[in-house]
């Protein structure tokens, strides 16, 4: 395990991954294996598209699963990064102005991003310009559009 990369994740965002991990092991890979076993019982398997398709979906899950456990294992659990010293860091939110607009992120590990959600991650090319930074300060960053500006506005610490 020595070789293994420890991957930074929030509490909730390890707990998040384990929620799946289960789900995956302990729900739908048996539901897979059923299936697999059902289409493997029709008799010819290489025009049986059923069962190509299941041993696909079940090669694919394993890979997940797998996934999944190697970021669990080497989870490196980071407490609140931004508590006491006033900067952005990962499991802290973060108000920030950009052309007018405000927009609030929450930092997160890379395995936890989610844009929709407004959960960047840390190794994002946003998340890597706000980390360490405090309030006031400006940074650039370079998007399709061109580059655009944003003003800090307030750091927030995690809840939990």
């Amino acid at each position: 395990m020595d070789t293994q990369k420890q991957v930074q994740v929030t509490k909730s965002g390890l707990e998040a991954l384990k929620v799946e991990l289960d789900e995956l092991v302990g729900v739908k890979r048996p539901k897979l294996v059923e299936r697999l076993e059902r289409a493997r019982q029709e008799g010819d398997l290489s025009e049986n598209s059923d069962y190509i398709n299941a041993r696909e979906e079940l090669e694919f899950l394993d890979g997940r699963i797998d996934e999944l456990k190697n970021v669990v294992e080497n989870a490196d659990v980071v407490a609140d990064n931004g508590n006491g010293n006033g900067k952005v860091g990962i499991g802290t939110t973060v108000i920030v102005q950009a052309n007018g607009d405000r927009h609030e992120f929450n930092i997160v590990g890379e395995w936890e991003a989610d844009p929709a959600q407004k959960k960047i991650s840390h190794e994002s090319p946003l998340g890597k310009q706000l980390v360490g930074k405090k309030v006031g300060e400006t940074i650039e960053v370079e998007a399709p559009a061109g580059k655009l500006i944003y003003k800090i506005l307030e750091i927030k610490k995690p809840s939990s």
